[in-house]
């Protein structure tokens, strides 16, 4: 067995997961990962990664353990296969999911002296490969801490937010954000087009001036020329995020009209045939409205 104090564990190596991975094997880390999809551990294997045959695995062998999920389901799995043989570790719970689900794996793992905290990420798969994503950190603060150097190998910067589940709260504002500022700027690129605007220079100019997003800069480019593949957030997952804002507003008693607005032009997309293409596709639906008048 290697030495578990030396290992850094990675739970899903997708989109997300895999970027990860890369960039802390170029940091110098010694990472194993696993993951149920056989390609995923292939791609793994070819960027330095030591893929393991099961989470159980993962979690022996690692005294930080990184999950990045897609479902409930699949963290309800990796923490029954956490517990198979239990040992002290830190866990980093990366993915965007429903506060209830954090806090019930939290207390079965605590049980076996497994720390979990909550740390969802905020930016897509491509700002992930390029280490510019933001780390919302949430629970024991001195496991945080404890952790604080695998997180600076992979993100630009972390923020300790203090209670076990003010991670994923931030998380949900910050997609709140997204989910507006992806509607926004496919209307301002269909509007600047249709005005006869040069396209080239749309979102370079429109970025220089108050209107400026990190959702321009990212997809701007996408939106203008309808490019939206590979994607780094595909609309049939983000819907995922959009329903789970939704129930988190609502259990909140606010009411968020400009997001309410934006979730039609979503579905919109998605019934186009857009479910598996980025989320900037959502530029094809306001262009349909204006050739439809």
């Amino acid at each position: 067995m290697s030495d578990s104090n030396s290992n850094v564990g990675i739970i899903g190596l997708g989109i997300m997961g895999s970027a990860i991975a890369g960039h802390l094997v170029a940091r110098g880390n010694t990472v194993i990962g696993f993951d149920t999809d056989p390609e995923r551990c292939q791609e793994a294997k070819s960027i330095g990664v030591a893929v393991k045959g099961s989470a159980t695995e993962v979690g022996i062998d690692s005294k930080v353990v990184l999950t990045s999920l897609p479902s409930v389901n699949a963290l309800n799995v990796t923490v029954d296969a956490l517990l198979l043989q239990p040992c002290e570790s830190v866990l980093l719970e990366l993915s965007t999911l429903p506060l209830d689900a954090k806090l019930a794996s939290h207390a079965q793992l605590a049980e076996a002296g497994i720390e979990l905290l909550d740390c969802p990420l905020s930016g897509t798969g491509a700002q992930a490969v390029a280490g510019d994503i933001s780390v919302y950190a949430s629970g024991d603060q001195v496991a945080y801490e404890s952790c604080l150097s695998v997180v600076k190998d992979f993100s630009r910067v972390s923020y300790y937010l203090g209670a076990l589940g003010n991670g994923t709260k931030m998380k949900f504002v910050a997609n709140l954000l997204v989910a507006i500022h992806n509607v926004a700027t496919a209307e301002a690129i269909v509007l600047g087009i249709e005005a006869g605007l040069d396209p080239d220079t749309l979102c370079e100019i429109a970025g220089s001036g108050a209107g400026a997003s990190r959702v321009l800069d990212l997809r701007g480019p996408m939106m203008v020329n309808e490019q939206y593949e590979p994607a780094s957030m595909k609309l049939d997952v983000w819907q995922k995020d959009m329903a789970l804002i939704r129930d988190f507003s609502e259990n909140c008693g606010v009411k968020t009209p400009l997001f309410s607005a934006s979730a039609p032009i979503y579905d919109a997309a998605i019934a186009l045939g857009h479910g598996q293409r980025d989320t900037a596709a959502v530029r094809s639906v306001l262009q349909n409205m204006v050739h439809s008048v």
